[in-house]
């Protein structure tokens, strides 16, 4: 699967933007990355998303819903219902297609308007990114982590779509150490 620069850019936030919720059974562990504005900010300037100047609490509110909605999308049982996720957080974004080439990048798309929130540059931006995947047919790449404990979202760019953790060093080690521990337990038992 070809994916432009920019696309690849944009599935890499929208990754790390929705694997910033707290954990579900285990917020303690792993509690919520955008808990606060200075948190947010983080992000913003981890990620290099242009055109963002002062953030507030309505910003943080707005990217916390945006987050909530692509992890509805990452959920979504088949592509008709990515879609029309994918659609409404496009469209509430207020989506202004235009060329830029800024900060050493070359010829790519902008989907937000200019002056656009941080949250409607990352739902206009974002969204699209996903957009283009449920276009190709490849909305089954838009998976969770199989690990028992993890379940953090990834986009399998795989060939052959088989990638089954979000970190194959970590979450899939794990898995196949402690696999490979019970098998040999069960033969030392037998």
């Amino acid at each position: 699967m070809l994916i432009p620069h920019d696309t690849r850019i944009a599935l890499d936030t929208v990754v790390d933007l929705v694997n910033t919720a707290p954990d579900g059974d285990a917020a303690e562990v792993t509690p919520d990355a955008l808990a606060d504005i200075s948190a947010l900010d983080t992000f913003v300037r981890d990620h290099r998303i242009s055109g963002v100047e002062r953030l507030g609490v309505r910003d943080l509110r707005a990217v916390l819903d945006v987050r909530k909605r692509f992890a509805d999308v990452f959920a979504a049982p088949d592509a008709p219902t990515a879609a029309a996720l994918i659609n409404q957080l496009v469209a509430g974004a207020g989506t202004t297609p235009q060329l830029t080439d800024h900060d050493g990048y070359d010829w790519h798309v902008h989907y937000f308007a200019p002056g656009a929130s941080v949250a409607d540059h990352l739902a206009a931006d974002c969204g699209m990114a996903l957009a283009f995947i449920v276009v190709a047919g490849e909305q089954e790449r838009l998976r969770r982590c199989e690990a028992p404990d993890c379940g953090r979202a990834f986009v399998d760019l795989s060939r052959n779509r088989s990638r089954r953790y979000c970190d194959s060093r970590t979450c899939g080690n794990r898995l196949h150490v402690a696999a490979y521990r019970a098998r040999r337990k069960e033969a030392a038992a037998g």
